[in-house]
């Protein structure tokens, strides 16, 4: 029983691990130029502060995700692992909780403070930008569901344990 829990932890963090990569790739690798009444502009990630903070959380929970993967199942870290994840949950949050933000100001715009959408100008870079809120979106999930099962499994908070 404890080896195919172990397997299930692998598995998920594994698939974590990939969404995390994607994420990071897809949105770093989103650029398009276009041209709007004969002015040519470029639309990159690195052009939006959100969109960075989302490349580089993407990065720093893909290394953490590498690292904890080479962790010992009986290592005593494992009560690290269960803060740290906690923190690379809300740092994967926070980061894709921005990025939509600002996804959803340039697939529609912002009426009130005269923002025209731009998706309509470049949409091969919103393509891109949405794959990578996709694949982010399920590391978050996936983030949360590690976490809940290592406080369940390490913490063992409702004690129930049999020794």
């Amino acid at each position: 029983m404890a080896k195919t829990k172990r397997l299930c932890t692998l598995l998920c963090r594994l698939m974590a691990l990939g969404a995390t990569v994607s994420a990071a790739i897809v949105m770093a690798t989103s650029h398009e130029k276009a041209n709007f009444f004969s002015v040519s502009f470029e639309a990159k990630y690195s052009h939006t502060p959100a969109f960075k903070y989302f490349v580089i959380a993407n990065a720093i929970a893909s290394v953490y995700g590498v690292l904890v993967l080479f962790l010992p199942s009986e290592s005593l870290l494992w009560r690290l692992v269960v803060a740290l994840d906690v923190v690379f949950t809300q740092l994967l949050t926070s980061s894709i909780s921005a990025a939509l933000a600002i996804a959803q100001v340039g697939q529609h715009g912002n009426s009130y403070a005269g923002w025209l959408p731009i998706c309509g100008q470049v949409p091969n870079y919103c393509g891109h930008v949405k794959g990578a809120l996709i694949a982010g979106f399920i590391g978050v999930i996936l983030y949360a569901l590690l976490l809940l099962y290592s406080i369940h499994t390490v913490l063992d908070p409702l004690l129930l344990r049999k020794n």
